[in-house]
């Protein structure tokens, strides 16, 4: 597992844009690329998801989904993904929520690429090939990221 840590809000979204960069130019997967975040609440997550947006050339403010539970963008970018999703699972009262919501279409599609929050409360949803991101609140500012 490689980790880093990132001493400002400005550092966590530097690291997720750079990320989300070369997963859009390198990955290649059946369905879509599905990237989970987890950590505890506080702990970076949304932080680092409006860094992967923009990493793929969201324009539009990117805020976490927690009520809406699935955010959609269309990216304009010229990569293999023609869609982001972002989903926040917090409030799933179960896995079988994934059907409901669309995310398993999503996640299927080899078009889309997907950052899940809280992506522990639908763990046997994710597909096998899930990259992992997770986050440890070290203090106010310091948060290390770990990539599996």
């Amino acid at each position: 597992m490689n980790s880093i840590t990132t001493k400002s809000a400005e550092e966590t979204k530097i690291v997720a844009k750079l990320f989300a960069e070369m997963l859009a130019q390198e990955m290649t997967a059946k369905g879509a690329v599905v990237v989970a975040l987890d950590g505890a609440l506080g702990a970076g997550k949304t932080t680092f998801a409006q860094g992967f947006a923009e990493g793929l050339g969201v324009k539009e403010k990117v805020k976490s989904p927690t009520f809406v539970l699935v955010h959609t963008h269309a990216l304009k970018k010229k990569a293999r993904f023609t869609m982001f999703y972002h989903a926040d699972c917090y409030r799933l009262e179960s896995e079988k929520d994934v059907h409901a919501i669309g995310l398993d279409e999503a996640m299927s599609n080899s078009e889309n690429i997907v950052l899940v929050e809280w992506a522990r409360r639908i763990k046997k949803e994710l597909p096998k090939d899930t990259i992992r991101v997770t986050f440890t609140y070290k203090n106010e500012r310091t948060r290390k990221i770990s990539f599996n």
